[in-house]
């Protein structure tokens, strides 16, 4: 099977490449590198990512074998298509524009075709910011923006070390936590979504993580009336999102 140009484009492996690299300052979204890598290249790329802050996975030499047949040196990296924004400049643009933030936080949601279909609808509805995790999310690679249909491309993506800092920075900042729960008897239609807000949305197979729920100001869930018992999170994330724009414009 042939590859993607573009996902072939975003691979870079070898020390000295991958070293480069982040010199150059470019935004990766995963690097792998292989468990117990010795020699004094490897240590200088784990002090040179410890610099600027970026996180690596240990990984067997195996899963790198799959990855490239070619000579890796022990470490693959993906080179993100788009570039991270920082939170709290994208929250100070958003109040200078006189707007009323409305963010959208994925908790360890990886499946890269329903990220992709979230940002999409996300950046339909004008939702000013994503924010994900460093580790533990989606893969930000040709299969997400494909399926974003280009919407990664316009969106501000904020990637947070902690999940659970950021939600309290926004709280400070006088955003209200909404997280979308099956633990909540709230229905979506009782809630008021024109104060800024973030609204989380969790991973399909154990929700929104319960440190994160106990941060919430709300806790809400979506009407189900069928045998099925929970929406794709892509769809329920649309659902909530035009909820929140269909209140935003009536009060405009």
């Amino acid at each position: 099977m042939k590859k993607d140009p573009l996902q072939k484009s975003l691979e870079v492996f070898g020390l000295h490449p991958i070293m480069e690299a982040v010199r150059a300052g470019k935004e990766f979204d995963k690097i792998f590198m292989q468990k117990g890598l010795h020699g004094e290249l490897a240590m200088e790329l784990r002090a040179l990512l410890k610099e600027h802050n970026m996180v690596f996975k240990a990984v067997p030499i195996e899963k790198l074998n799959r990855l490239t047949r070619k000579n890796h040196q022990g470490v693959f990296a993906f080179i993100s298509p788009v570039n991270f924004y920082n939170l709290g400049d994208v929250l100070m643009d958003t109040f200078e524009k006189g707007k009323s933030p409305l963010f959208l936080m994925l908790d360890r949601i990886t499946d890269v075709r329903n990220f992709g279909a979230i940002a999409r609808t996300a950046e339909c509805c004008g939702v000013d910011a994503i924010i994900l995790p460093k580790v533990g999310g989606a893969q930000l690679n040709s299969d997400a923006i494909k399926t974003s249909a280009g919407a990664l491309m316009n969106i501000p993506i904020c990637r947070e070390q902690n999940l659970h800092h950021s939600l309290k920075y926004l709280k400070k900042s006088g955003l209200k936590v909404i997280a979308c729960t099956e633990q909540s008897n709230t229905n979506l239609y009782e809630i008021p979504f024109t104060d800024p807000a973030v609204i989380v949305m969790g991973s399909e197979e154990d929700g929104v993580s319960e440190e994160i729920i106990e941060l919430a100001d709300v806790k809400t869930r979506i009407p189900m009336f069928g045998k099925t018992e929970s929406l794709n999170v892509s769809v329920a994330s649309a659902v909530i999102l035009y909820e929140a724009i269909r209140q935003r414009q009536l009060e405009s």
